[in-house]
């Protein structure tokens, strides 16, 4: 039996989940501990095609966005855990549930996004996620979310 994955860089983030550039908004994923709970990692940068309208000359990363990093974040920790690696992985919203925003983030921040699951389990398809982002231990956005996990044949 292999050691449990506990952390997941780029190249493994992008065998798990299906999302590339422009969409892929997860860096890196540590504090792995099983499909309880994870710490994803995204670093906003200007270069990002939502700053080139949202906004011009204020540049703020979309409330959406941090929840959709968010359940990147779950989705990686859940397919990292059950080993779903190469297993074209589709992850679907079934509901967004007490979402608030708390704080701007802006290119140079560093989103950190802590997820715990509070439903699910291996061979389940609906999962319910808890997720809190915060940038300098500030409080950004938090959200309860319910997803899919879409196994594709």
């Amino acid at each position: 039996m292999s050691d449990p994955v506990t952390t997941a860089d780029i190249q493994l983030i992008q065998k798990i989940l299906p999302h590339r550039y422009p969409f892929l908004l997860v860096d890196k994923v540590h504090s792995i501990d099983g499909t309880s709970s994870a710490v994803g990692i995204k670093n906003v940068t200007m270069n990002e095609p939502h700053f080139q309208g949202h906004f011009p000359g204020n540049p703020i990363m979309p409330g959406v966005t941090i929840i959709e990093a968010m359940a990147q974040t779950s989705a990686v920790m859940v397919g990292a855990s059950l080993g779903l690696i190469n297993g074209d992985l589709l992850v679907y919203f079934m509901a967004i549930d007490g979402c608030k925003f708390r704080r701007k983030v802006v290119p140079g921040d560093v989103l950190e996004m802590r997820v715990e699951t509070t439903r699910g389990k291996p061979g389940g398809k609906v999962w319910r996620f808890k997720g809190v982002a915060s940038v300098d231990g500030e409080l950004a956005a938090e959200a309860e979310f319910t997803a899919m996990m879409d196994l594709q044949a």
